[in-house]
């Protein structure tokens, strides 16, 4: 049994009664929904409880004092409503957890906070100790391949989000490296295609970029900043020659652009760091050539080479807007455990990108 599974160990102990002094066997917590450190503590919290849904699973954890998982979202008084399963495996063979869905509920006598959700939609990530990791591992390539949309994992979660959705439910979305890349497409999907604007946590989202190989190069500030404004600037030309790909995106960026996913980043984790080079680099070039990169930004080389042979494809990781929140403090980089830790053992800082227009 991992002590870091055992949320009165290695939970939000700030969020504990007696925080700073004896660490309480109490699964009470001390919410303040209009903390974004709390919700943010929240967020990862019950995602970290879905990897040990499936982990009881797994080690057969199962009866009611045994389990480890449910005292990651009853803390928060949140009750599991439905578990979200592959549904491609062989008869008889055990299904393996993805997700889940939560529902809050108050405690007695108090009503829902308004800036609480409803329900949570939380998808975990690869889990590399599991006995049977090729199916996480198979969709980390989909990821890197840009063709986890079709996947069965997606088209599950989105299902049921637009459920929840179609019967006027608050919803949060959450997860966790492949669980982030799959929380993504969802929201991304429901505004772009419903504009229905989820609130969507993302913790350690993979971006395919070559940020971390330029990154490793250790370029100075200058060659870095030129070299990504002549790709933008080349974006840009080949954006006037492939006119109508460039236009439909600038639609899809003008549709997407009110929904702000919150973007958990380490700068030092090369899974997720091409964010912060999408981000930043576009604010430079906005404000040195604000035309180049309005267009530029909704386009990548790879969407503009498919749309040539009539395949319109769009990079994930291409959003018009988002709150992204970089954390530099020495830790493990690509952990969840770092996002349910209070903001003063972190190095944080946040910053919100929009798009110029919208």
């Amino acid at each position: 049994m991992d002590a870091d599974d055992r949320f009165h160990l290695s939970g939000p102990t700030h969020m504990m009664p007696g925080a700073g002094g004896v660490r309480s066997l109490s699964t009470t917590t001390l919410i303040d929904w209009e903390n974004e450190e709390h919700r943010r503590c929240i967020a990862a919290c019950i995602v970290k409880g879905t990897y040990i849904l499936e982990d009881d699973r797994n080690t057969c954890r199962l009866l009611v004092g045994e389990a480890l998982a449910p005292a990651w979202w009853e803390s928060f008084h949140f009750r599991i409503v439905k578990v979200l399963k592959d549904d491609c495996g062989h008869k008889g063979e055990h299904k393996f957890i993805f997700g889940a869905i939560y529902e809050h509920v108050p405690p007695p006598g108090a009503g829902r906070h308004p800036s609480a959700p409803q329900y949570v939609v939380a998808l975990r990530g690869t889990m590399l100790k599991h006995p049977d990791p090729f199916k996480d591992l198979w969709l980390d390539l989909k990821v890197m391949a840009n063709t986890l949309h079709p996947c069965r994992r997606s088209q599950r979660a989105r299902a049921e989000v637009e459920t929840l959705l179609g019967a006027g439910c608050a919803v949060w979305l959450t997860g966790h490296s492949l669980g982030a890349s799959l929380a993504l497409d969802v929201g991304r999907r429901m505004m772009a295609d419903k504009g229905m604007n989820l609130p969507t946590f993302l913790f350690n989202p993979p971006q395919v970029s070559p940020a971390p190989v330029i990154n490793a190069l250790q370029p100075t500030e200058v060659a870095k900043r030129d070299l990504y404004a002549t790709s933008y600037v080349l974006k840009a030309g080949l954006g006037l020659v492939l006119s109508p790909h460039r236009k439909r995106m600038e639609r899809l960026f003008q549709r997407l652009a009110p929904w702000a996913p919150q973007l958990y980043v380490h700068d030092r984790d090369v899974v997720c760091m091409g964010f912060i080079d999408y981000f930043q680099q576009r604010q430079l070039i906005q404000e040195r050539f604000s035309g180049v990169a309005r267009s530029a930004m909704t386009l990548s080389y790879r969407d503009m080479l498919f749309s040539l042979v009539g395949a319109e494809k769009e990079r994930p990781h291409l959003l018009p807007s988002a709150m992204l929140v970089k954390n530099s403090s020495d830790c493990d980089a690509h952990g969840l455990e770092q996002w349910w830790k209070p903001d003063g053992e972190l190095h944080l800082c946040a910053t919100r990108y929009s798009y110029p227009g919208a």
